[in-house]
């Protein structure tokens, strides 16, 4: 049999002046290159025999030789993939990684399935030393599962995982900060699909997506942020936001909430506060509702703003004639009428009248403000008073009008201000606007804000 096959190589070769000893190879100029098997189907055929000669003249280091019989072998045989295999090897060797891949992909064509490891690594070797690491990263993960033995591949499939996605990572910060947020989405998707369990990736895709009015997108991904990372409280705090955003109040609370067990914040702090009030406001009379817009406020806007935002100032009321009023039974703000009025800080008329519908003026303001400031003074003492001292000067108003002394106190206490001249502008009809900005004033001071 041995001798057919010589008289083969012998007919094949005959275009040769003589046909060269194989050397024998002692020490393997490439010994980094395992010499491709042989399926057993072509065992010594000419392709085998002039693949196994080319091989040992490739690892003699004689290139050109190698590469001669490796092409003698397709020759013979087409579909002989050991000799594609080779032909990689040796352009790996000449360090020409793009002449050496086609070689790896025509051997993997050509090789049975499952596809061959070794045509595999080198496929991922030549890409590395292409910088395609994403598609080495391909390769040697196949390889490493067709043959999960492959111990030091395996260390390697994880260096490039984490480098890929390092500069995965990067590409997409990138383009985050460029306002390129198509293209930072794209990346951060890739780098998730090579690290799923890494919540930083989620929280920072769904900041990208919340930046580019996503917001289904980014409520999912701060979510799944959340899940992988109990302890991530930022990503509770956006989807707050969002559903705040939404409407979704209670939704929006709960969040904060998380967010808030995780660690303190004074901006969720805040929101929260904010969603609270909204939702007292919501469950408030409409008329209150629209005292800030109002072009003139009525007594009973201002019994219910201070009711409302002032109540603990009211506590303690004993005046009994509050229970004589007899007009504002069947008005939106009884209740806080009764209230100022038991407390003190607006009186109803001589005949028992509240008089409910009648405009403010700034007098009128006034006297509640300095009764309200009173108040304050009784629970916090020498908090106001200074200000009950105090003498100012006013263009339209004298020391000895009645309202005087609550006019300077407001004044005095910043709560109120004069307008040109220094005038105080007694007889001026209050808006709901302006009250709302005094009443807030004496919350402010009573430490209530």
């Amino acid at each position: 049999m041995r001798k057919l096959l010589f008289a083969a190589l012998v007919a094949f070769s005959a275009c040769a002046p003589k046909i060269v000893p194989a050397p024998v190879v002692a020490a393997p100029k490439f010994p980094e290159y395992a010499q491709p098997a042989v399926p057993p189907s072509l065992a010594g055929s000419v392709a085998a025999l002039l693949q196994s000669r080319g091989w040992a003249f490739f690892q003699s280091g004689d290139l050109k030789t190698a590469e001669r019989e490796f092409g003698a072998a397709l020759h013979a045989a087409p579909d002989f993939y050991p000799a594609e295999l080779s032909l990689g090897y040796l352009e790996l060797a000449r360090k020409d990684a793009k002449a050496a891949l086609p070689h790896f992909d025509r051997a993997l064509q050509l090789s049975p399935k499952p596809p061959d490891v070794p045509a595999l690594v080198a496929r991922g070797q030549s890409l590395l030393a292409l910088n395609r690491e994403s598609e080495a990263l391909a390769a040697f993960t196949a390889a490493l599962a067709a043959d999960p033995s492959l111990t030091d591949l395996a260390r390697r499939v994880e260096v490039l995982k984490f480098r890929n996605a390092e500069q995965g990572i990067a590409r997409a910060r990138d383009a985050a900060r460029a306002g390129r947020l198509d293209e930072a989405v794209q990346a951060y998707t890739a780098a998730i699909a090579a690290s799923p369990d890494s919540p930083f990736l989620y929280r920072e895709l769904a900041a990208v997506e919340r930046q580019k009015g996503d917001l289904d997108g980014a409520l999912e991904h701060f979510r799944k942020a959340s899940a992988l990372d109990p302890g991530d409280a930022r990503s509770n705090q956006q989807i707050g936001e969002i559903l705040e955003s939404r409407g979704d109040r209670e939704g929006a609370e709960k969040a904060y909430a998380r967010s808030l067990s995780i660690e303190p914040n004074a901006e969720v702090e805040r929101r929260v506060d904010a969603l609270r009030a909204r939702a007292a406001l919501a469950r408030l009379p409409a008329e209150y509702r629209a005292i800030d817009e109002a072009p003139q406020l009525t007594r009973a806007d201002l019994a219910a703003l201070i009711g409302v935002r002032l109540a603990p100032l009211l506590e303690g009321g004993r005046r009994g004639d509050a229970a004589l009023i007899t007009d504002v039974r069947n008005n939106w703000a009884a209740t806080w009428i009764v209230a100022v009025a038991r407390a003190g800080i607006m009186e109803p008329f001589a005949n028992h009248a509240f008089q409910p519908r009648t405009s403010v003026r700034r007098v009128d303001l006034a006297q509640a403000v300095a009764r309200l400031l009173a108040r304050v003074e009784a629970q916090n003492p020498g908090r106001t008073k200074a200000w009950q001292s105090a003498r100012l000067k006013f263009s339209d108003l004298s020391p000895s009008h009645l309202a005087y002394p609550a006019a300077s106190m407001a004044v005095a206490a910043s709560v109120l201000a004069t307008g040109d001249n220094n005038a105080f502008q007694p007889s001026k009809v209050v808006t709901g606007a302006e009250a709302i900005d005094a009443i807030e004033k004496v919350g402010a001071i009573a430490g209530l804000r």
